[in-house]
């Protein structure tokens, strides 16, 4: 980014507020040597870990598990012309212990879909970015 070009970058504490405020975040991940990405429900631990409740037969968890992944979310004020957008990346995993499997399903991200056997898929936090929309144009509606 450059000086004045409309854009502020974010503190990692300022993407983990507006990331836990956020209902649905994108998974970017690779399929079959390409990019993937894939809409989810996720809900945001304290630590920043993303967490997100899938079907055991998606073809989601069978490639992230164990890979490198990025999670984005964001939110778009368009009547103010401002935005923001948050991206983790970090070792994706899926929850195989029982207790916090069961503890997950408690407390844990509400899917919107319905699953016989359901999954969590934990990414881990290993870089936190984010930016906004910093505009005159957006400052001047406020």
């Amino acid at each position: 980014m450059f000086p004045d070009d409309g854009f502020r970058e974010l503190a990692r504490h300022e993407c983990l507020r507006l990331m836990a405020k956020a209902p649905v975040g994108r998974i970017v991940y690779t399929r079959q040597a390409l990019p993937a990405v894939s809409p989810v429900s996720f809900s945001l631990e304290a630590d920043g870990a993303v967490v997100v409740r899938t079907c055991e037969a998606s073809d989601l968890v069978r490639a992230v598990d164990g890979a490198v992944v990025a999670f984005e979310a964001d939110d778009v004020d368009t009547a103010r012309r401002s935005w923001w957008s948050v991206v983790i990346t970090g070792a994706a995993t899926v929850v195989t212990d029982p207790a916090e499997h069961e503890d997950l399903a408690r407390t844990g991200p509400v899917s919107w879909a319905t699953a016989s056997k359901e999954v969590f898929i934990r990414i881990e936090p290993e870089l936190v970015t984010g930016r906004e929309m910093v505009s005159s144009a957006a400052e001047s509606c406020a």
